[in-house]
């Protein structure tokens, strides 16, 4: 089992979802310099102080390649600790070193284990843990403080660890959602694309019975639109057979824009109003059936966590070309609600793009919360 865990942390890939070099990361870079450079020249007991100066103030520059080279940054940061540390045991160099480098080693080994991967884990904590025996024999460290300093470097690296694993654990549960939002989608275009192309063929078929009576031209025609329709559906069911689970290829029809009169309520509070064009064209199946089940999705969040809404109003406007939903509630923001969509909204969103729409969702400007969706009318068509 051991075994099986080593060579499963081996194969780890590196994180994926490393920001890029950001402000925070100069700023971090700045706090720690500065403070390298107060310490260096207000503590009284600094060995080689312009050396342990220069060295605090480099050390802290690595900082800003700690996600995109984090064994390198490692190798650096606790190599400089192991060369002191060596230098230090051969006499040769008083022990040179600011409080302000063990923050930053800190931060390396954090950053190791939260954006490296497996194998750079390993190879940098055999490092880390080289140069902390090293740096602990030079400073005739005794039990306590071997014993105190092993169980920082342990939290951070557990630290490292922790949210490493929380972010894998939300991009495989987002993953999940985008893939359900996927199949779905696939289905309904299949069961809307299987019923119009079956009634193809059934027409061709027809016509093709009726060729005795009818032009030669006409029993070509009717014979290639049925060749074409038998092949479309062939080609339909292998593509989705995986999605479908054996089940018949019939239509379902979804719920659409003109169901969501069936969401308005008067009572009890809060109000439910749904305003629909009147002279609403035609939808594709896919984006009349994403539509419906996004106004549900919005209205379901604001029915659970606005605070003593007492209106929900749903708004759809059809433009030339494309539809837009607004869904908008007068509740008050919870505090403890979080400003990102749940799983549902993400599930939406990602339906809406796979169609090539746009979706926004959030704290609306005079108080409520808002979800606002773009459309294209010709998907599918």
């Amino acid at each position: 089992m051991i075994t099986n865990a080593l060579r499963s942390l081996w194969a780890e890939p590196r994180a994926a979802d490393a920001p890029e070099r950001g402000w925070r990361d100069w700023v971090l870079v700045g706090v720690l310099v500065t403070a390298a450079l107060l310490e260096g020249v207000l503590r009284e007991d600094v060995a080689w102080r312009p050396i342990a100066m220069i060295l605090a103030v480099g050390l802290a520059a690595v900082l800003l390649w700690r996600r995109t080279r984090p064994l390198a940054c490692v190798v650096v940061g606790f190599g400089t600790a192991m060369v002191l540390g060596l230098a230090t045991l051969a006499g040769g160099a008083p022990n040179v070193g600011l409080d302000t480098m063990v923050y930053v080693v800190l931060v390396l080994v954090y950053a190791l284990v939260r954006w490296g991967s497996g194998r750079e884990i390993v190879i940098g904590l055999a490092v880390v843990g080289v140069a902390a025996v090293i740096g602990m024999v030079a400073d005739a460290t005794g039990p306590g403080e071997i014993i105190g300093g092993f169980g920082i470097l342990t939290a951070a690296a557990a630290g490292g660890a922790a949210f490493r694993y929380r972010a894998e654990s939300w991009r495989r549960a987002l993953d999940q959602v985008r893939n359900h939002e996927r199949v779905g989608l696939a289905r309904e275009l299949h069961d809307m694309v299987a019923h119009h192309v079956s009634a193809i063929a059934v027409q061709a078929q027809a016509g093709r019975a009726m060729a005795g009576q009818r032009p030669e031209a006409a029993l070509e025609a009717l014979t290639a639109i049925e060749g074409e329709a038998s092949r479309t559906l062939a080609e339909m069911r292998a593509m989705v057979r995986v999605l479908r689970d054996g089940a018949p290829a019939e239509y379902n029809p979804q719920p659409g824009v003109a169901d969501l009169v069936s969401l308005a309520r008067r009572d009890p509070v809060p109000v439910v109003d749904v305003e629909l064009p009147d002279d609403l064209d035609p939808l594709p199946q896919p984006v009349d059936a994403a539509v419906y089940r996004l106004a549900q999705e919005a209205l379901t969040n604001a029915l659970r966590h606005a605070r003593n809404p007492s209106r929900v109003e749903i708004r759809v406007v059809q433009a030339e070309g494309s539809l837009r939903l607004r869904v908008t509630d007068d509740g008050q923001i919870d505090p403890a609600r979080p400003v990102s969509n749940g799983f549902g909204l993400l599930g939406m969103t990602e339906r809406v793009h796979l169609l090539g729409g746009t979706l926004r969702a959030g704290p609306a400007p005079a108080g409520g919360w808002t979800v606002d969706a773009d459309l294209p009318t010709e998907v599918g068509r």
